[in-house]
């Protein structure tokens, strides 16, 4: 699939799918708690490396919902938004515009950062659902190298790859397909890749990053197990929702559901 059939697509799911995550009550909660943006287990991670952000220059490509970029400002930091649709860069360009958020807005592949210079930036993240989108981890991530500082530092925050063997029934385990079959997956007409560890891993090494730190987290609520698409949350009882965080209930979540890796650019 080339670009522009991916842009047209991705644009058409911002004034879809994507229009629950700009709610005035979506972006009143990342006001009054910037870190609710984050994973607590990735916020740690984050104020390790970064302990003050103000005055930092942060990237974060594939920006998406733009949550994680929202919290950054507010937080301190000078913050470049890229993501390549058009759309999610508009309607998250007017929601900094009505708050008075000083926020610049790139469209750009995040496989190319062509329009990023190198050695611009303190701090590159990339936040959950990104890397099911790259054909090409290791360019993604020799352009993150690129737009780096020296020393500075690269945060991942991604859906665990051991979640991608297995089916979505949350009674019991149903694998629908092998760990090692990594795709591409042509769903929703759009092709989409399953990498494992070692593919991530590899691809953060190859580029001359330094891995410093790695986190296996768990869901923070059983909202992980919700498929968003289908409304399932507004039919759950407390009790209902509560299970799913119980691996003794729901065996899924045995398994680490997210991970975090922080990596570092050494001169």
């Amino acid at each position: 699939m080339n670009n522009s059939n991916l842009k047209e697509i991705w644009n058409n799911w911002s004034e879809t799918w994507y229009q629950k995550y700009r709610t005035d009550q979506a972006i009143s909660k990342i006001i009054n708690n910037p870190e609710s943006a984050f994973h607590h287990t990735t916020y740690a991670m984050i104020k390790h490396v970064c302990p003050d952000l103000h005055g930092k220059r942060i990237c974060v490509p594939s920006s998406g919902d733009n949550h994680a970029v929202f919290a950054f400002h507010l937080l301190g930091a000078s913050v470049t938004s890229i993501d390549i649709s058009e759309r999610q860069l508009e309607n998250s360009a007017a929601i900094a515009q009505k708050h008075g958020w000083d926020i610049e807005f790139i469209c750009d592949d995040t496989m190319e950062l062509s329009k990023i210079s190198s050695n611009e930036y303190d701090f590159v993240y990339t936040s959950n659902g990104v890397h099911v989108w790259i054909h090409d981890l290791c360019s993604m991530y020799q352009n993150i190298h690129r737009i780096l500082k020296a020393n500075g530092t690269y945060i991942m925050f991604e859906v665990h790859p051991f979640t991608r063997p297995f089916g979505d029934d949350t009674e019991k385990l149903t694998v629908v397909r092998p760990y090692d079959s990594i795709g591409p997956f042509i769903i929703e007409h759009v092709p989409r890749h399953t990498w494992r560890i070692q593919d991530l891993m590899n691809a953060v090494i190859s580029s001359g990053l330094c891995i410093h730190h790695v986190e296996e987290m768990y869901a923070e609520d059983g909202s992980f197990w919700i498929d968003e698409s289908a409304d399932e949350e507004n039919t759950l009882s407390n009790e209902e929702f509560d299970r799913l965080c119980n691996w003794q209930l729901n065996p899924r979540a045995a398994l680490p559901q997210w991970l975090s890796i922080t990596a570092v650019k050494r001169t």
